[in-house]
């Protein structure tokens, strides 16, 4: 896709992701505030000025579009904050019981638990292709290759959890990497025997832990057999410029045959910088000698060779290599369910191993970071897009969740305390929290924009 339309559907997709999440979110304390009979003055989706602003219903309650979109909120009458007439005493949020208050504040996570919980029972419902957790062979030396894995397993079960497609590894390694432990994963071999292999996590170090962590041990997923014929040629890239063509038939590199697609794949790969002349088989006749140097990228923390080529897909022979995840409509509810309270405490222990540095800090992504992937789901699909959206929508509620001041955990907090003292806590407290929730986030952001930017030098300009 051209950089200028990739751009711009990247904005798109963020701009969308980041509405849908915080209007759901926003929503959530609305509803609950209006059916505690709390008066809403204003329903905010982003801050600064209004570039939208509409006064509806009984209430005259203002709904607001702000310029900067990171954010929203839901402001109720409360006389901690300005003066409120005598008729609407009754109800303003500060003279709620601590329990209405508590269900307030709680309900923006719960709406963003409650919109995966849809997102995933309607994909579940709809169904969603996945690659079939195939092995490739592992490299000598990983812990995949010690641990007896072998080119054709198909993964089973990763620490008793039933695996059904590739995405399902990626998952169940992670939840089990951050207990540093040896886990049982069970595979059926090339031959159709069952087996049980090892995996000792103990090996790992803290930075390892992150989206790239099945390479990392050595599993990688085989891809499906595929002949050697370019099905895709990058305008402007390397193998354009060489001019090789779409259709083209790749017979040997530098005088090696070349078996398959995946042969040519690591050739390319392996050969950064380095000339590599290939024989090509066009239309039954063959061309003269094509020399091309393939350009440097980093991908996974590595520097690798491409050209800017895909390969032809025989959708038959493709679809042996597929699987459809799919529920009836009751079982896709326990499903959903079960991914997202999975999704969330996964969550919740990195960001403990963080805490304790068991798992790198690097694993904080910004904005930058969800606006990139926001657009390369997008491209990829609608599907691809809600699985993200999902995700995203869990992040959220976690992370509001946490007892930090200035988030709704920091509310709910003060009003467990509440609970447990029989009083409110006091106002100085809670502005010293303000204060102190201010600079944890102040800090939070500033680590996850330096990710970003780490993660853009080093994957767009080979830093």
């Amino acid at each position: 896709m051209p950089a200028a339309p990739a751009t711009m559907l990247t904005v798109v997709a963020f701009l969308v992701a980041l509405a849908a999440l915080i209007v759901v979110h926003e929503l959530g304390h609305y509803l609950v505030a209006r059916w505690c009979g709390v008066k809403v003055l204003r329903f905010s989706v982003g801050f600064g000025r209004p570039i939208f602003s509409r006064v509806l219903g009984a209430d005259r309650t203002e709904w607001v579009v702000g310029m900067i979109p990171l954010g929203g909120y839901v402001k109720m009458v409360d006389e901690r904050e300005d003066d409120v007439a005598p008729e609407d005493l009754p109800r303003a949020f500060n003279r709620q019981s601590v329990w209405r208050r508590i269900a307030i504040v709680a309900a923006g996570p719960i709406a963003n638990f409650l919109l995966a919980i849809v997102l995933y029972w309607g994909l579940f419902v709809h169904g969603v292709p996945g690659m079939k957790p195939v092995v490739a062979a592992p490299a000598i030396g990983t812990l995949a290759a010690r641990g007896g894995f072998a080119d054709g397993d198909v993964v089973r079960s990763i620490g008793g959890e039933t695996v059904r497609q590739w995405q399902d590894v990626r998952l169940a390694l992670l939840t089990r990497a951050v207990d540093r432990a040896v886990v049982s994963v069970e595979v059926t071999d090339a031959a159709g025997r069952a087996a049980v292999r090892q995996l000792d996590f103990s090996e790992i170090k803290p930075r390892q832990i992150d989206e790239h962590l099945p390479a990392v041990v050595g599993l990688a997923l085989r891809p499906p057999a595929l002949d050697a014929i370019i099905g895709r040629v990058v305008p402007g890239g390397v193998a354009d410029r060489s001019g090789l063509l779409k259709g083209d038939r790749i017979l040997s590199v530098d005088g090696q045959p070349v078996q398959d697609w995946s042969a040519l794949v690591r050739v390319i790969r392996a050969s950064a910088g380095r000339e590599l002349r290939f024989e090509v088989d066009r239309g039954g006749r063959a061309i003269p000698t094509v020399r091309l140097t393939p350009e440097a990228a980093a991908e996974a923390g590595e520097t690798r060779g491409r050209i800017g080529i895909g390969p032809r897909v025989d959708p038959a022979r493709a679809s042996e290599s597929m699987v459809d995840l799919r529920y009836g409509p009751v079982e896709a509810v326990a499903e959903a369910v079960r991914r997202t309270w999975e999704t969330s405490v996964l969550s919740l222990q990195m960001l403990g191993r963080m805490l304790v540095g068991d798992v790198s800090i690097r694993n904080l992504s910004g904005p930058l970071t969800i606006a990139d992937y926001a657009g390369q789901s997008a491209q990829v699909g609608w599907i691809a897009y809600l699985t993200f959206l999902a995700l995203i929508s869990i992040s959220l509620g976690v992370l509001n969740l946490l007892p930090i001041p200035m988030l709704d955990g920091g509310h709910l907090m003060y009003y467990a305390i509440e609970v447990v003292r029989r009083r409110p806590v006091s106002d100085r407290a809670m502005l010293v929290g303000q204060q102190v929730g201010m600079g944890v986030l102040f800090v939070l952001m500033a680590f996850a924009t330096f990710n970003d930017i780490h993660r853009y030098i080093h994957r767009y300009l080979g830093g």
